[in-house]
């Protein structure tokens, strides 16, 4: 089995992971409808001309640079002219191809495993590419510090978390522990548990008692996390060190596809960060984001409750929330951010959207 060092020849950096690979089923029926193929979802533009991984890469990119970005995919999403076409500004080692969907734990081991190859010091921050995030520098400030924090601590993992504004039922939680009279220089705090997909009864409660909603936005050592998985997922862990050692050989995509054959799908929420937060409660650390409109567009009912919020009048946004228009909005000669988030917020074209949308859902409560 591999064995990890702390002495690699790269100094200590920050990495960003991008998940791309998932199918997002729940919104293939209105894909469907308007675009007339199965094209998931984070490759789709549903406001502006850009799609929800171009937003992800430029997000990212205003802290850490595009050649320590790794993005993950699945090999069936390639078919598609559209994602090619996004990936095809990345380099080639920058984007990891997985043969097929099984889940979060492989979806996110895969990746980190050629991240590690590449610099064992690195301090990686993975993005889902399906959030919609409206205050995106003041989010990314959430992760500089979290990241600070990681590079103060090695050992430390930090979870980004959102206030929750509503009982999301679809959603996991995590309940922060009580101060106890101490303060964290970081702001963040310990977790007594994680709640995954609560009823409205419980998801009300825990909102009650301060529980924030879990992004699955994560910051740590690749090193730090490979040996936590080493220990708490071992046969999973044993099979894909095999592809770690192919890494850069001719045989890695054979032994990437044989793995693939008999790994079981695996969640990394349940199957990894709970256990990790029972076996080693104090290396793992959650940071309340403040003050930031966020969404994880899993579902159309969703996604019409933020087109709903960019409906609002601009100015009464902006008087709200300082960072509410992008930085990106206000560059100028930069072909890729031609057009903002809320550019088609008041258009014929948003409102279609969402009538198109609410078509799909029903007329029931959002």
């Amino acid at each position: 089995m591999t064995m990890f060092h702390r002495d690699g020849d790269c100094n200590p950096a920050l990495w960003g992971l991008v998940l791309a690979a998932g199918d997002g089923r729940r919104l293939q029926s209105y894909i469907r409808k308007v675009r007339g193929e199965d094209l998931p979802k984070q490759y789709v533009n549903f406001i502006g001309r850009r799609s929800m991984l171009e937003q992800t890469f430029d997000r990212v990119e205003r802290l850490i640079p595009a050649r320590q970005i790794v993005t993950v995919v699945s090999k069936s999403h390639l078919r598609y002219g559209a994602v090619r076409s996004q990936l095809g500004c990345r380099a080639p080692q920058d984007v990891v191809v997985q043969p097929e969907n099984k889940e979060t734990g492989p979806g996110i081991l895969l990746p980190l495993m050629h991240i590690y190859k590449r610099c064992p010091e690195a301090i990686v921050a993975v993005f889902p590419s399906d959030h919609f995030i409206l205050e995106e520098d003041r989010f990314m400030d959430h992760v500089k510090l979290a990241a600070r924090a990681v590079a103060h601590d090695s050992c430390r993992f930090v979870l980004l978390a959102m206030e929750a504004q509503h009982p999301e039922v679809e959603y996991g939680y995590i309940l922060p522990r009580a101060d106890e009279g101490s303060i964290s220089l970081w702001g963040m705090r310990s977790t007594t548990r994680f709640v995954e997909k609560p009823d409205p009864a419980t998801a009300r409660s825990l909102i009650h008692c301060g529980a924030l909603w879990n992004t699955m936005i994560m910051v740590f050592k690749v090193c730090t996390v490979l040996e936590a998985m080493q220990r708490l997922c071992p046969t999973m862990y044993s099979r894909f060190s095999r592809i770690l050692d192919a890494i850069g050989t001719a045989d890695e995509t054979k032994i990437t596809d044989e793995i693939y054959q008999i790994v079981e799908p695996l969640n990394f929420s349940t199957a990894f960060l709970e256990k990790f937060a029972d076996t080693s409660p104090d290396m793992l650390s959650v940071l309340p984001v403040l003050q930031v409109s966020w969404s994880d567009w899993g579902s159309p009912k969703r996604l019409l409750r933020a087109l709903e919020l960019l409906g609002r009048p601009a100015q009464r946004i902006d008087r709200q929330r300082r960072s509410s228009v992008p930085a990106y909005a206000k560059r100028k000669n930069n072909r890729r951010d031609t057009v903002p988030w809320r550019a088609d917020t008041g258009s014929s074209a948003k409102r279609n959207v969402t009538h198109d949308l609410k078509r799909v859902i029903g007329s029931g409560p959002v």
